[in-house]
């Protein structure tokens, strides 16, 4: 006999296709739910680096590691030509001024200064030889003076007795006029004789001071030669810690080629190298310290190197009174160099946000402090550790620091307490 089969309803028959389209449908909705509301994640509030901004004082510096360095270094440069023939000092020796660092051979310049002395020699030898005739001279002028005025004396005299004869009628009035007149060519013909004898004089003088002159100028030409040869003895000018610069037994070292340097080591400066942002504020005379086993020592921006490279600049700084005792060439402190005063302002600190968010807004907690939410603000200065808030936050809201290269796109941020 048969049965006979109910028929089943249509949603029965096709209840998969159903469920299937209920469960497209949920997904879509959940989707545009999603895309129109805001984008959300769930952080924890210890990873997100949680911070309160206070109203504080702010000092804007910048930090960085500093080199200790000696306070000059004075470069040794030869005085002459030669062949380094024998190096005295050790890399690394201390030196006192005057020290010889190396010896240096010249046979050009020896041959030379032998032949400046053969000169000088020359010049001795004449300057005496004319010394001599000059006294001779002077003597044989001395005499023939003596000789002119003990004639004019004679002649003085044959005239006043020719005149007293004339007087008391001995000689006749020609033979006194005759008399007159040799007394008068004898007189004139003296005084020429005294005023050429003076003349000798003075150009025996001055023949005398030519002399004297090119044997003084030799004189100072040798002197100078000599120096020349002690110029081949490279000398430290001043105390300090030696440094070589490399050169070889026998090589030619021209004139003002440098030899070493020497460190002078009565103080130490710090070197630094701060980013090329910084290099519109720092400038000679701003403070700086660093501190060693908790106590400050105080310092000052002495030069500012202006060439820029790989991004960054070169500071040289001073002590300005003591200095830590532990110091020594080639070892690092951290330098914190001050670029204003401090004020009070609002500060948060420093976080991984403004890498992502060039210090255009930040995450700011409501407050239930169970979602962080995008809120835009203005940074001003900063430091290694803080940033001064110009807008968009007031003191005591809570910000989120860290994290931020995991929300460019998130909108609000799930804080999970629990």
């Amino acid at each position: 006999m048969d049965i006979k089969l109910e028929k089943k309803p249509w949603y029965y028959r096709h209840r998969y296709n159903i469920l299937l389209g209920v469960f497209v449908l949920a997904m879509g909705v959940y989707c545009i739910v999603i895309s129109i509301g805001p984008r959300a994640i769930k952080v924890n509030p210890i990873q997100a680096g949680l911070a309160v901004v206070e109203d504080t004082f702010f000092l804007e510096y910048v930090d960085a590691e500093g080199v200790v360095n000696p306070i000059s270094t004075i470069r040794i440069n030869s005085l002459e030509s030669g062949t380094l023939s024998r190096i005295v000092a050790n890399d690394g020796a201390m030196l006192h001024k005057g020290d010889t660092i190396a010896v240096l051979a010249n046979e050009e310049l020896i041959r030379s200064i032998e032949d400046e002395h053969d000169d000088w020699q020359k010049q001795y030898s004449l300057l005496q030889e004319n010394r001599l005739a000059v006294e001779q001279k002077v003597i044989s002028l001395r005499q023939q003076t003596l000789d002119a005025q003990f004639e004019l004396s004679r002649l003085d005299k044959d005239l006043a007795i020719s005149r007293e004869e004339y007087r008391m009628g001995i000689t006749t009035k020609a033979q006194l006029e005759m008399k007159e007149a040799e007394f008068s060519y004898r007189h004139q013909k003296t005084q020429l004789q005294l005023e050429s004898l003076r003349h000798d004089s003075v150009a025996t003088a001055i023949r005398q001071q030519l002399q004297e002159s090119d044997f003084l100028r030799a004189s100072k030409r040798y002197a100078r030669s000599k120096e020349r040869i002690d110029n081949l003895v490279v000398r430290a000018t001043t105390d300090g810690q030696f440094s070589f610069a490399g050169a070889t037994l026998g090589q030619r070292i021209s004139t003002g080629e440098c030899v070493g340097e020497v460190k002078v080591m009565s103080s130490y400066k710090m070197s630094i190298q701060l980013n090329e942002y910084f290099i519109d504020r720092v400038s000679v005379g701003l403070p700086a310290s660093i501190t060693y086993q908790d106590v400050k020592y105080e310092l000052m921006v002495s030069r500012v190197v202006p060439e820029i490279k790989n991004h960054t600049f070169e500071v040289e700084l001073v002590f300005v009174d003591d200095m830590p005792s532990n110091a020594r060439l080639g070892k690092s402190y951290r330098v914190l160099v001050e670029l204003g005063q401090r004020e009070k302002c609002l500060v948060i600190p420093k976080g991984d946000f403004y890498t992502t968010t060039n210090g255009k807004w930040l995450f700011k907690l409501t407050d239930d402090g169970e979602r962080a939410v995008r809120v835009p603000v203005t940074i001003g200065r900063q430091n290694p550790k803080q940033y001064e808030v110009l807008s968009g936050l007031e003191k005591g809201d809570r910000v989120v620091l860290s994290g931020y290269s995991n929300y460019a796109d998130i909108e609000e941020l799930i804080v999970i307490n629990k």
